[in-house]
């Protein structure tokens, strides 16, 4: 090399050169390798020798070089580059990739030659270069530098003379091998220069690239944990779920709790952000170039081959069959390396292990509401009274971490208290407006359109007609609405838009539901697919409430509930653009349902919605007559009782019907009651009963022979209510819907516990609580468990007496029957007596916390009276329970 001969002494620039892949390349190019060895060092030696660079040894394709003065030893680097990237080269593949390492220190010649630790640190420094990159060390750039401060990192340093237009990206410190303290490298950025390389292969060096988080990590530690074992004995596990699960966050938290695990580190790609390729992306990631002729994959499998590590595998749904094969490849390839994997459906590839993430917890999804809200509002907490409507709202969210983020942003502009009120619609309250968003996971809709485009055209139509249905559905319900219907359910279930629930029933979420409400309505089907949805409650109505022979059923709510949800979405569509007749229909079936659970301003709506479109429809006056009858039950203030009741009975007068007839008149028992007119009301009922007997309709006046036996009771006529109600038991047997109920086992109960006949009083509220229980009529139970309290006191049990009225009217049930609250009043009363206050008030507390299913068991545990040990029995009319 001509120029300067003398070796440099003090404070000594190193740089050592050589070529990237030299050994691929040299396979490659065979006899023609040596000519380009040749004219690589040509052009080297022509660059160095401007800057006085001493050349100290060249073996092969490496060159050691010394400057005494750094800014000469970057400015040739950054001269050789360039001349290496203008030379004409036999072709694109045969042009050497040279990398270039400096570094500067304090060393003298000694014969020829350094044996300074310096010479050995730009080595290492250069082979953390990658080829076409010219790193330097921060000794370099110190010296270079005018202020002789370093820059911050991962910024630009301009440089002076004589390497103006040169400038130092600073890299960050790395581990160079065979040193124990970290050096802070230099990335040399100059026109003409490559400046996009991966990180620098640094032995020792950043072992993951997983991202810093930026807020914090809530819960989910069950769930990593049990992550973290499955990887322990499998090679791929899945993470799958739906958008906005916390899939990649959860799977970054897993792999930063096993980088000791995984010596060779735990890299992150995300299939969505790789738009080079999976392989190329992912040897990015692990600081490897492209050799030359030679496929990325082939090097990304040769340098992973032996090596203990852990890839995290991002968004595979983005490009599934993509992904799938780098999964093969790499499992077959690399037997000591492990996959995580995170997307809406499986990879499908052989040995994976498929985990469905789970919602967050309530506990969880409160929590991260609270943090994001506290964060969305500036860092200043929200009212002191709003955790009570926070955590409403958080309970609202199905654990969707997506949705909590969204729900966070929002409290910026509501309370949390209307934002709850709104989440019957989640993408309405929850999902920024148009023009707001646009990345996948900024709002629910965008999440779920990436998603909806990947359907086949029978998938989507399911999923749109799916979301007419209130609660999960079974698959024949499935099955019912479309054809392919279990290889489309597959389809969504793969990929994580229906869920799979113990039953089994397959289950949409309310965000998922709104919109694929949306899309249905989109479509121009909705009125097909909701009408389809009232004539499937019509048919499952049906099953429910008539037998294989067509005979009616006892009504049960029991057996009701798992449906009512459904018959009421269809209800409201049915009164609103659908079908009136249908409508009226599932109105009569619920009003046991809206009796029991306090829904009858529901019920009354619904009705009063339905009536408005009578002149769109031909109603049969059977239908109508029965909806009025229900409305007639329902109604909250007398005169809407009575109008209904008085159309009811018109109805029935015009077609001939004397059941409708009766059941319509016997309603007006109850306004002489309501005017305390007890002797007018015993009279009505007598009459009604003589009427309904002599119309063929005994069975219809039940109503009032349960009336007329409450008002014998109330003034102690208690043989003529014990005949009375022995004969009305036929009656209530022919009614499906009263039977359930058990009423005439209940009243004769009473009249037994009237009369001290504890051995028919335990017979008879046993089979009545029994029934009611298995029928579902919750407050008729309750005040049959009021009615055994009674029966203990009497035989002197006054302790558990007290407990078992503490539970029945903790569950609203023990008043529930207005005619016999004096009745209890006085049986209570005496308990408090015998017990004292202290005694009733604690047993009475007890039974409230107890809760009613084990009171429930309580009173069907009280031992049967024992007629051998004293118990009273009276000798009369009362009838023993069949």
């Amino acid at each position: 090399m001509a120029g300067r001969t003398e070796l440099p002494s003090g404070l000594v620039t190193f740089m050592f050169t050589d070529i990237e892949g030299s050994t691929r390349l040299a396979r490659m190019l065979g006899d023609d390798y040596g000519p380009v060895l040749g004219a690589h060092r040509s052009v080297l030696r022509a660059a160095l020798s401007d800057f006085d660079g001493v050349e100290l040894f060249t073996e092969g394709d490496s060159f050691f070089v010394a400057f005494q003065d750094a800014s000469a030893a970057m400015a040739a680097c950054v001269e050789a580059q360039r001349r290496l990237s203008a030379h004409e080269w036999p072709g694109r593949d045969a042009m050497p990739r040279v990398r270039m390492g400096m570094h500067t220190g304090w060393a003298r010649p000694v014969g020829g030659e350094y044996a300074s630790l310096e010479v050995h640190r730009a080595a290492r420094v250069a082979a953390a270069a990658h080829g076409g990159q010219i790193l330097c060390s921060g000794a370099t750039a110190l010296s270079i530098l005018t202020d002789g401060v370093p820059v911050p990192f991962g910024t630009v340093a301009t440089l002076p003379a004589p390497t103006v237009g040169v400038d130092l990206l600073d890299l960050g410190p790395h581990r160079l091998r065979g040193f124990d303290d970290d050096e802070r490298l230099f990335q040399v950025i100059a026109a003409g220069l490559d400046r996009d390389f991966p990180r620098p292969r640094a032995q020792g060096g950043a072992r993951h690239n997983l991202p810093a988080a930026l807020t914090s990590f809530v819960g989910r530690r069950p769930e990593a944990a049990e992550l973290v074992n499955l990887l322990d004995s499998h090679r791929i596990v899945t993470i799958a779920g739906p958008g906005g699960a916390g899939k990649t966050r959860l799977s970054l938290a897993v792999g930063e709790q096993l980088l000791d695990t995984y010596p060779q580190g735990v890299w992150t790609v995300d299939a969505v952000s790789a738009a080079t390729g999976l392989a190329p992306a992912l040897a990015a990631a692990l600081g490897l170039r492209p050799e030359p002729g030679r496929p990325m994959l082939e090097t990304l499998l040769e340098q992973c081959a032996d090596r203990r590590m852990l890839l995290l595998l991002q968004t595979c749904d983005a490009a599934p069959a993509a992904c799938a094969g780098l999964v093969r490849m790499l499992l077959a390839a690399c037997p000591r390396m492990d996959v995580l994997v995170t997307g809406r459906e499986p990879l499908g590839v052989h040995g994976e292990v498929v985990w469905r993430i789970p919602p967050m917890s309530p506990a969880d999804v409160f929590t991260l509401l609270s943090e994001r809200a506290t964060a969305a509002r500036g860092g200043r907490p929200g009212p002191v009274d709003e955790s009570t409507d926070l955590a409403r709202v958080a309970s609202r969210l199905e654990g969707s971490p997506l949705a909590a983020e969204l729900a966070a942003s929002r409290l910026r502009l509501f309370t949390a208290g209307q934002l709850v009120a709104r989440l019957n619609d989640p993408i309405a309250a929850l999902d920024p407006v148009s023009g707001e968003s646009g990345e996948r996971n900024d709002s629910i809709t965008a999440s779920l359109d990436w998603s909806y485009r990947t359907l086949s055209v029978r998938a989507a139509g399911l999923l749109r007609r799916l979301s007419v249905f209130a609660g999960p559905v079974d698959l024949s319900t499935v099955e019912w609405c479309g054809p392919d219907g279990l290889g489309s359910l597959s389809e969504l279930t793969e990929k994580s838009l229906i869920e799979v629930v113990p039953g089994p029933r397959y289950r949409m979420s309310e965000q998922v539901k709104s919109y694929a409400s949306r899309q249905l309505s989109k479509s121009g089907d909705e009125h097909s697919a909701r009408d389809r949805h009232v004539a499937w409650a019509l048919r499952s109505l049906d099953a429910v409430a008539t037998d294989t022979d067509g005979e009616m059923r006892t009504t049960s709510l029991t057996e009701f509930t798992p449906y009512v949800t459904e018959w009421r979405a269809a209800l409201r569509w049915a009164a609103a653009e659908g079908d009136v007749t249908a409508g009226l229909r599932l109105a009569t079936a619920l009003d046991p349902w809206w009796r029991e659970h306090g829904g009858a301003r529901e019920g009354r709506d619904q009705l009063f919605r339905l009536y408005r479109r009578l002149d769109e429809a031909e109603v049969a006056p059977a239908d109508l007559a029965a909806a009025y009858l229900v409305h007639a039950g329902l109604a909250d203030d007398r005169d809407e009782r009575v109008r209904f009741l008085e159309r009811a009975e018109g109805l029935a007068l015009e077609t001939g019907d004397r059941v409708t007839l009766m059941r319509a008149v016997v309603g007006r028992r109850l306004t002489l009651l309501e005017n305390r007119d007890y002797e007018g009301a015993e009279r009505f009922c007598r009459e009604l009963m003589e009427q309904a007997e002599q119309s063929g309709a005994a069975e219809a006046a039940l109503p009032a022979v349960i009336t007329l036996a409450e008002l014998l009771c109330r003034r102690d006529a208690l043989d003529e209510a014990a005949d009375l109600l022995g004969g009305a038991r036929q009656w209530e047997a022919s009614r499906p819907e009263d039977r359930g109920r058990r009423t005439v086992d209940w009243l004769l109960g009473i009249v037994a516990l009237r009369r001290r006949d504890l051995v028919a009083a335990h017979d008879h509220l046993v089979v009545a609580l029994r029934s009611r229980l298995r029928h579902g009529f919750r407050g008729a139970a309750a005040d049959a468990v009021a009615a055994i309290a009674v029966r203990c006191a009497l035989g002197g049990d006054t302790a558990t007496a007290a407990v078992l009225f503490g539970g029945a009217e903790a569950a609203r049930g023990a008043r529930r029957t207005s005619m016999f609250g004096t009745f209890w009043s006085a049986q209570q009363l005496g308990l408090r007596t015998a017990l004292g206050d202290a005694g009733f008030d604690t047993a009475y507390a007890e039974g409230v916390g107890l809760g009613f299913d084990r009171i429930v068991a309580m009173a069907l545990a009280v031992e049967h009276p024992d007629l051998e040990d004293g118990a009273a029995r009276f000798i009369g009319s009362v009838l023993r329970p069949s």
